[in-house]
Protein backbone atom coordinates (compact mmCIF):
# COMPACT_ATOMS: atom_id res chain seq x y z
CA UNK A 1 0.00 0.00 0.00
CA UNK A 2 1.47 3.40 -0.90
CA UNK A 3 2.33 5.80 1.91
CA UNK A 4 -0.15 8.51 0.89
CA UNK A 5 -3.07 6.06 0.91
CA UNK A 6 -1.91 4.66 4.26
CA UNK A 7 -1.77 8.17 5.73
CA UNK A 8 -5.24 8.88 4.36
CA UNK A 9 -6.60 5.72 5.99
CA UNK A 10 -5.13 6.69 9.33
CA UNK A 11 -6.51 10.24 9.11
CA UNK A 12 -10.00 8.98 8.33
CA UNK A 13 -9.83 6.46 11.17
CA UNK A 14 -8.61 9.05 13.69
CA UNK A 15 -11.39 11.41 12.63
CA UNK A 16 -13.91 8.62 12.99
CA UNK A 17 -12.72 7.75 16.49
CA UNK A 18 -13.16 11.35 17.55
CA UNK A 19 -16.61 11.47 15.98
CA UNK A 20 -17.95 8.44 17.83
CA UNK A 21 -16.51 9.24 21.24
CA UNK A 22 -19.64 10.88 22.59
CA UNK A 23 -19.20 10.75 26.34
CA UNK A 24 -22.04 9.42 28.43
CA UNK A 25 -21.48 9.47 32.20
CA UNK A 26 -22.08 6.27 34.09
CA UNK A 27 -21.70 5.24 37.68
CA UNK A 28 -18.65 3.47 39.02
CA UNK A 29 -20.62 0.22 39.23
CA UNK A 30 -21.38 0.39 35.51
CA UNK A 31 -17.82 0.11 34.21
CA UNK A 32 -17.64 -3.06 32.18
CA UNK A 33 -18.85 -3.43 28.53
CA UNK A 34 -18.06 -2.43 24.96
CA UNK A 35 -20.10 0.67 24.12
CA UNK A 36 -18.24 3.17 21.91
CA UNK A 37 -20.43 6.02 23.14
CA UNK A 38 -18.81 5.74 26.59
CA UNK A 39 -16.09 3.66 28.07
CA UNK A 40 -15.42 0.42 26.25
CA UNK A 41 -16.37 -1.28 29.50
CA UNK A 42 -19.59 0.48 30.29
CA UNK A 43 -22.28 -2.15 30.30
CA UNK A 44 -23.88 -2.12 33.71
CA UNK A 45 -22.58 -4.48 36.33
CA UNK A 46 -24.03 -5.32 39.69
CA UNK A 47 -20.92 -4.00 41.38
CA UNK A 48 -17.33 -3.03 41.04
CA UNK A 49 -14.98 -5.94 40.36
CA UNK A 50 -11.94 -4.72 42.27
CA UNK A 51 -12.51 -4.63 46.02
CA UNK A 52 -8.95 -4.20 47.20
CA UNK A 53 -6.71 -6.25 49.41
CA UNK A 54 -7.84 -4.82 52.73
CA UNK A 55 -11.19 -5.08 54.44
CA UNK A 56 -12.81 -1.66 54.38
CA UNK A 57 -13.72 -0.78 57.95
CA UNK A 58 -14.59 2.86 58.52
CA UNK A 59 -16.22 4.48 61.50
CA UNK A 60 -19.85 5.51 61.32
CA UNK A 61 -19.07 9.17 60.61
CA UNK A 62 -16.81 8.33 57.67
CA UNK A 63 -19.26 5.77 56.35
CA UNK A 64 -22.10 8.26 56.48
CA UNK A 65 -20.03 10.94 54.72
CA UNK A 66 -19.04 8.46 52.03
CA UNK A 67 -22.63 7.33 51.46
CA UNK A 68 -23.73 10.95 51.12
CA UNK A 69 -20.94 11.52 48.62
CA UNK A 70 -22.06 8.52 46.56
CA UNK A 71 -25.71 9.59 46.55
CA UNK A 72 -25.10 13.22 45.57
CA UNK A 73 -26.24 13.88 41.98
CA UNK A 74 -25.17 17.52 41.62
CA UNK A 75 -21.63 17.33 40.25
CA UNK A 76 -20.42 20.61 41.74
CA UNK A 77 -21.67 19.58 45.17
CA UNK A 78 -20.17 16.13 44.74
CA UNK A 79 -16.74 17.63 44.01
CA UNK A 80 -16.95 19.76 47.15
CA UNK A 81 -18.04 16.76 49.21
CA UNK A 82 -15.23 14.60 47.85
CA UNK A 83 -12.56 17.19 48.55
CA UNK A 84 -14.01 17.77 52.02
CA UNK A 85 -13.97 14.03 52.77
CA UNK A 86 -10.34 13.65 51.75
CA UNK A 87 -9.28 16.72 53.71
CA UNK A 88 -11.07 15.49 56.83
CA UNK A 89 -10.19 11.79 56.51
CA UNK A 90 -6.92 11.60 54.51
CA UNK A 91 -6.07 8.17 55.92
CA UNK A 92 -9.55 6.70 55.58
CA UNK A 93 -9.83 3.19 54.12
CA UNK A 94 -12.53 4.74 51.92
CA UNK A 95 -10.16 7.34 50.44
CA UNK A 96 -9.42 5.33 47.30
CA UNK A 97 -13.13 4.89 46.63
CA UNK A 98 -13.63 8.64 46.97
CA UNK A 99 -10.74 9.20 44.54
CA UNK A 100 -12.52 6.92 42.08
CA UNK A 101 -15.78 8.77 42.63
CA UNK A 102 -14.02 12.04 41.86
CA UNK A 103 -12.54 10.49 38.73
CA UNK A 104 -16.06 9.59 37.60
CA UNK A 105 -17.33 13.12 38.23
CA UNK A 106 -14.66 14.59 35.99
CA UNK A 107 -15.30 11.90 33.37
CA UNK A 108 -18.88 13.16 33.29
CA UNK A 109 -17.50 16.65 32.65
CA UNK A 110 -14.95 15.41 30.10
CA UNK A 111 -12.18 17.07 32.07
CA UNK A 112 -9.51 14.56 31.13
CA UNK A 113 -6.65 16.20 33.03
CA UNK A 114 -8.61 15.87 36.26
CA UNK A 115 -9.71 12.33 35.34
CA UNK A 116 -6.08 11.28 35.06
CA UNK A 117 -5.18 13.14 38.27
CA UNK A 118 -7.80 11.33 40.35
CA UNK A 119 -7.06 8.01 38.69
CA UNK A 120 -3.40 8.40 39.64
CA UNK A 121 -4.44 9.20 43.23
CA UNK A 122 -6.60 6.07 43.36
CA UNK A 123 -3.85 3.89 41.92
CA UNK A 124 -1.33 5.24 44.41
CA UNK A 125 -3.53 3.75 47.12
CA UNK A 126 -4.60 0.63 45.21
CA UNK A 127 -2.21 -0.02 42.30
CA UNK A 128 -4.11 -3.13 41.25
CA UNK A 129 -7.54 -1.52 40.86
CA UNK A 130 -8.47 -3.06 37.52
CA UNK A 131 -11.56 -0.88 37.19
CA UNK A 132 -9.43 2.26 37.16
CA UNK A 133 -6.64 0.70 35.12
CA UNK A 134 -8.91 -0.50 32.34
CA UNK A 135 -11.15 2.56 32.27
CA UNK A 136 -8.36 5.12 32.06
CA UNK A 137 -6.19 2.90 29.87
CA UNK A 138 -9.07 2.73 27.39
CA UNK A 139 -10.01 6.40 27.62
CA UNK A 140 -6.57 7.85 26.89
CA UNK A 141 -6.15 6.60 23.28
CA UNK A 142 -9.75 7.55 22.46
CA UNK A 143 -9.49 11.18 23.56
CA UNK A 144 -5.80 11.46 22.62
CA UNK A 145 -4.61 14.35 20.49
CA UNK A 146 -1.08 14.34 18.99
CA UNK A 147 -0.90 18.08 19.69
CA UNK A 148 -1.11 17.53 23.45
CA UNK A 149 2.20 18.41 25.12
CA UNK A 150 2.27 15.03 26.89
CA UNK A 151 0.77 12.98 24.06
CA UNK A 152 3.48 10.31 23.97
CA UNK A 153 3.55 10.00 27.74
CA UNK A 154 -0.22 9.60 27.79
CA UNK A 155 -0.07 6.71 25.34
CA UNK A 156 2.70 5.10 27.38
CA UNK A 157 0.56 5.43 30.50
CA UNK A 158 -2.41 3.85 28.73
CA UNK A 159 -0.25 0.95 27.56
CA UNK A 160 1.17 0.46 31.06
CA UNK A 161 -2.27 0.54 32.68
CA UNK A 162 -3.80 -1.90 30.21
CA UNK A 163 -0.93 -4.38 30.48
CA UNK A 164 -0.96 -4.20 34.28
CA UNK A 165 -4.71 -4.76 34.29
CA UNK A 166 -4.25 -7.93 32.25
CA UNK A 167 -1.59 -9.14 34.69
CA UNK A 168 -3.84 -8.48 37.69
CA UNK A 169 -6.87 -10.08 36.07
CA UNK A 170 -4.90 -13.24 35.29
CA UNK A 171 -4.19 -13.75 39.00
CA UNK A 172 -7.25 -12.19 40.64
CA UNK A 173 -9.12 -14.40 43.13
CA UNK A 174 -12.90 -14.47 43.00
CA UNK A 175 -14.51 -11.91 45.33
CA UNK A 176 -16.69 -13.70 47.90
CA UNK A 177 -19.86 -11.83 46.91
CA UNK A 178 -19.73 -12.86 43.23
CA UNK A 179 -20.70 -16.21 41.78
CA UNK A 180 -18.21 -17.98 39.55
CA UNK A 181 -20.20 -17.03 36.46
CA UNK A 182 -20.48 -13.37 37.51
CA UNK A 183 -16.76 -13.21 38.22
CA UNK A 184 -15.79 -14.74 34.87
CA UNK A 185 -18.12 -12.37 33.00
CA UNK A 186 -16.75 -9.34 34.87
CA UNK A 187 -13.17 -10.38 34.17
CA UNK A 188 -13.89 -11.05 30.50
CA UNK A 189 -15.35 -7.57 29.99
CA UNK A 190 -12.26 -5.94 31.45
CA UNK A 191 -9.93 -8.20 29.48
CA UNK A 192 -11.71 -7.20 26.25
CA UNK A 193 -11.39 -3.56 27.33
CA UNK A 194 -7.67 -3.83 28.07
CA UNK A 195 -6.96 -5.38 24.67
CA UNK A 196 -9.07 -2.66 23.04
CA UNK A 197 -7.00 -0.03 24.84
CA UNK A 198 -3.75 -1.57 23.62
CA UNK A 199 -5.12 -1.85 20.09
CA UNK A 200 -5.93 1.85 20.01
CA UNK A 201 -2.58 2.79 21.57
CA UNK A 202 -0.68 0.86 18.89
CA UNK A 203 -2.90 2.28 16.16
CA UNK A 204 -2.10 5.81 17.35
CA UNK A 205 1.58 4.88 17.03
CA UNK A 206 0.97 3.51 13.51
CA UNK A 207 1.99 0.04 14.68
CA UNK A 208 -0.70 -1.66 12.62
CA UNK A 209 0.47 -5.24 13.17
CA UNK A 210 0.35 -5.06 16.98
CA UNK A 211 -2.84 -3.00 16.84
CA UNK A 212 -4.52 -5.68 14.75
CA UNK A 213 -3.40 -8.43 17.15
CA UNK A 214 -4.88 -6.61 20.14
CA UNK A 215 -8.11 -5.64 18.41
CA UNK A 216 -8.60 -9.21 17.25
CA UNK A 217 -8.38 -10.20 20.94
CA UNK A 218 -10.82 -7.45 21.92
CA UNK A 219 -13.43 -8.51 19.36
CA UNK A 220 -13.13 -12.30 19.03
CA UNK A 221 -15.73 -13.89 21.27
CA UNK A 222 -16.86 -10.56 22.66
CA UNK A 223 -20.65 -10.67 23.12
CA UNK A 224 -20.89 -6.87 22.82
CA UNK A 225 -19.04 -5.75 19.71
CA UNK A 226 -17.53 -2.27 19.58
CA UNK A 227 -17.87 -0.49 16.23
CA UNK A 228 -14.71 1.54 16.82
CA UNK A 229 -12.63 -1.56 17.50
CA UNK A 230 -13.92 -3.24 14.34
CA UNK A 231 -13.43 -0.14 12.22
CA UNK A 232 -9.85 0.46 13.37
CA UNK A 233 -9.13 -3.27 12.99
CA UNK A 234 -10.29 -2.95 9.38
CA UNK A 235 -7.94 -0.01 8.82
CA UNK A 236 -5.07 -1.95 10.42
CA UNK A 237 -5.72 -4.90 8.11
CA UNK A 238 -5.86 -2.65 5.05
CA UNK A 239 -2.48 -1.23 6.00
CA UNK A 240 -1.20 -4.79 6.30
CA UNK A 241 -2.62 -5.66 2.84
CA UNK A 242 -4.98 -8.19 4.41
CA UNK A 243 -7.92 -6.91 2.43
CA UNK A 244 -10.27 -9.87 2.75
CA UNK A 245 -9.99 -9.78 6.54
CA UNK A 246 -10.43 -6.00 6.44
CA UNK A 247 -13.67 -6.44 4.53
CA UNK A 248 -14.90 -8.82 7.25
CA UNK A 249 -14.02 -6.34 10.02
CA UNK A 250 -15.72 -3.46 8.23
CA UNK A 251 -18.69 -5.69 7.53
CA UNK A 252 -18.99 -6.38 11.24
CA UNK A 253 -19.02 -2.72 12.22
CA UNK A 254 -21.42 -1.90 9.39
CA UNK A 255 -24.00 -3.99 11.23
CA UNK A 256 -23.80 -1.80 14.34
CA UNK A 257 -26.07 1.23 14.33
CA UNK A 258 -24.28 4.48 15.10
CA UNK A 259 -22.01 7.22 13.71
CA UNK A 260 -19.58 4.76 12.12
CA UNK A 261 -22.12 2.62 10.29
CA UNK A 262 -22.01 4.41 6.91
CA UNK A 263 -18.22 4.75 7.05
CA UNK A 264 -17.91 1.02 7.73
CA UNK A 265 -20.22 0.16 4.83
CA UNK A 266 -18.18 2.29 2.45
CA UNK A 267 -14.90 0.89 3.77
CA UNK A 268 -16.18 -2.68 3.33
CA UNK A 269 -16.84 -1.96 -0.36
CA UNK A 270 -13.35 -0.49 -0.76
CA UNK A 271 -11.70 -3.44 1.01
CA UNK A 272 -13.62 -5.90 -1.17
CA UNK A 273 -12.39 -4.14 -4.32
CA UNK A 274 -8.83 -4.16 -2.94
CA UNK A 275 -9.09 -7.88 -2.22
CA UNK A 276 -10.27 -8.61 -5.76
CA UNK A 277 -7.53 -6.46 -7.28
CA UNK A 278 -4.92 -8.14 -5.11
CA UNK A 279 -6.01 -11.59 -6.32
CA UNK A 280 -5.87 -10.52 -9.96
CA UNK A 281 -2.32 -9.19 -9.68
Amino acid sequence: MNSSFSASLRLHACTAIAAVFVFTPVSRAQMGGNNPTMMQNSNSMDQRLYVGTVDVQADREQGSAYENFLKEKDLAKKIRMGNSFLEKYPKSPLAERVDVGMMDVYRAQQDWKEVYHWADNALTLQPDDVDVLTTVGWTIPHVYSPSDPDADLELTKAETYAKHALDVLAKMPKPPDLTGAQFEAAKAKRIFQAHSALGLVYFRREDYADSAKELELSTKGNPVQDATDLFVLGVDLQNLNRYGEAETAFGGCSQIAGPLQNQCQQSAVTAKAQAMQSKSN
